[in-house]
C-alpha cells in the first residue's frame, strides 16, 4: 500500500528574480512524500505551480494535489497519467515520488553516466533581468564560473538598452567563446517582432524563447518561417496536453527548438511526449526547470540524462533559494553533476519533520 503526506513549503529566492511577467522573491511549493507501508520505502516528488503562468495554477491547488494522492492509493500504488494531464505540475511530482520508490528510496532515479557520476550534464548560466549594469556584471561572473552558454532575460527595460548590453557582450566574446540564448517571455508584439528579432540575430545570438505571448499561432508561424534568428517554444506549449494538440501545435508553427520544464509541459511523462514529436519533426529541444527546488531539478536531471544531448541544457537553477532542499547536486564549471556518493536521509527527515 502507498500513503502519502504532503508537506507544503514558501521558499525564499537569494536576490529577487525578475522576468517580463513581474518579480519572484518567494515560491510556494508542495512535496509529496511516498511511503510503502510494507517496507517504510519512500519518495519525495516536487508540486510546484507557477502563478499566473501554469494551468494547474489553482485556487484549490492543494485539495486536487490531496485526491490525486488519495486516487493512487486507491488504485493499489497505479498513476493514472491520463487523468491528470491538465494538472503537470501534480502528475511531475507523484512520477517523482513513485519513481524514487521503485529505485528502493535512492535519489538516484536512473542508471545513467549522469546518476553513477561518470559525467556533467552541459548547463547554460542564467541571468536575470536588471539594469544594464547588474546584468553586465552577472554576466561577467557567469563567464568567470566557467559558464560557456549564457542565457539572459529581456523584454524589462529598454529595448535600445537591451541591444546595448547584448551589443557590449559580443563586442568582449566571440560566439566561439560564448553561445548567447535570449528569453523574451512574450515581451514582443507581433508587428515590432521580426524587426527585433532582425537586430538580435546581427549579434549572432544562438536563440530567442518566446518573442510573443502564447496563444497566436499564425504569428508564431509566420515568425518562425523568416526569423534570421531560431525561435524556441516555451510558454506556447503550456496546456497543450494532448497529444494529438500537441502535433498540431508543431505542424502549425514548426519552431526551431522547444523548451521543455515538465512540471509546466506534462510532467516526465508529457515531456516525453513532446520529445518524440518534436524529434520526428527535426525540431530541436532542451529541457530546463521552472524554478523548482532541488528536489525538482534532481528529477529533471536524472529524466533527461536518459536521453542524447546535442544542446546545452537550462538546469541552472539549484542555487537559486536560501532555504533550498539539500541533494547530491553540484555545479562544476558549466556542468551539474549528480555525486551518487553523497547519502542523504529519508525524505521526510529530509525535509526537517
Amino acid at each position: 500500500m502507498i500513503q502519502f503526506r504532503i508537506v507544503p513549503r514558501v521558499l525564499h529566492f537569494r536576490q529577487p528574480a525578475g522576468t517580463s511577467r513581474g518579480v519572484y522573491t518567494t515560491r510556494r511549493v508542495w512535496y509529496v512524500v511516498a511511503r510503502r507501508t510494507e517496507d517504510a520505502v519512500t519518495g519525495v516528488g516536487e508540486c510546484a505551480p507557477l502563478p499566473l503562468l501554469s494551468c494547474d495554477d489553482l485556487p484549490d491547488y492543494e485539495t486536487r494535489l490531496a485526491d490525486a494522492c488519495r486516487q493512487v492509493t486507491a488504485d493499489g500504488g497505479l498513476l493514472d497519467r491520463d487523468a491528470l494531464r491538465p494538472y503537470p505540475s501534480i502528475l511531475f511530482g507523484l512520477e517523482t515520488a513513485l519513481r524514487q520508490l521503485e529505485v528502493g528510496g535512492s535519489y538516484r532515479l536512473w542508471d545513467t553516466p549522469f546518476s553513477r557520476g561518470e559525467t556533467g550534464i552541459r548547463i547554460n548560466g542564467l541571468v536575470w533581468m536588471g539594469s544594464h549594469e547588474e546584468m553586465f556584471a552577472r554576466m561577467e561572473e557567469k563567464m568567470s564560473q566557467g559558464f560557456r552558454c549564457i542565457k539572459l532575460k529581456i523584454g524589462a527595460i529598454d529595448f535600445d538598452r537591451e541591444m546595448d548590453l547584448l551589443t557590449s557582450i559580443r563586442s568582449r566574446y566571440t560566439s566561439d567563446e560564448v553561445e548567447i540564448r535570449v528569453d523574451a517571455n512574450g515581451a514582443f508584439t507581433p508587428a515590432e517582432a521580426s524587426e527585433k528579432l532582425r537586430r538580435i540575430a546581427a549579434l549572432d545570438v544562438h536563440s530567442i524563447e518566446q518573442p510573443v505571448r502564447a496563444g497566436q499561432w499564425k504569428d508564431m508561424a509566420r515568425l518562425c518561417a523568416g526569423s534570421p534568428l531560431p525561435i524556441a517554444l516555451d510558454e506556447e506549449l503550456i496546456g497543450v496536453n494532448v497529444p494529438a494538440d500537441k502535433a498540431a501545435l508543431l505542424d502549425t508553427v514548426r519552431p526551431q527548438y522547444i523548451i521543455l520544464k515538465p512540471s509546466l509541459h506534462g510532467g516526465l511523462s508529457g515531456a516525453e511526449e513532446w520529445i518524440h514529436l518534436a524529434e520526428e519533426r527535426g525540431i530541436g529541444w532542451w529541457a530546463t526547470s521552472a524554478l523548482e527546488s532541488n528536489v525538482g531539478l534532481n528529477a529533471i536531471a536524472q529524466w533527461v540524462s536518459r536521453f542524447p544531448l546535442s544542446c546545452t541544457q537550462g538546469l541552472g537553477t539549484g542555487g537559486l533559494f536560501t532555504d533550498n532542499v539539500e541533494m547530491p547536486l553540484r555545479i562544476e564549471g558549466e556542468c551539474l553533476r549528480f555525486d551518487p556518493s553523497v547519502e542523504l536521509p529519508r525524505p521526510l527527515e529530509l525535509l526537517a519533520l
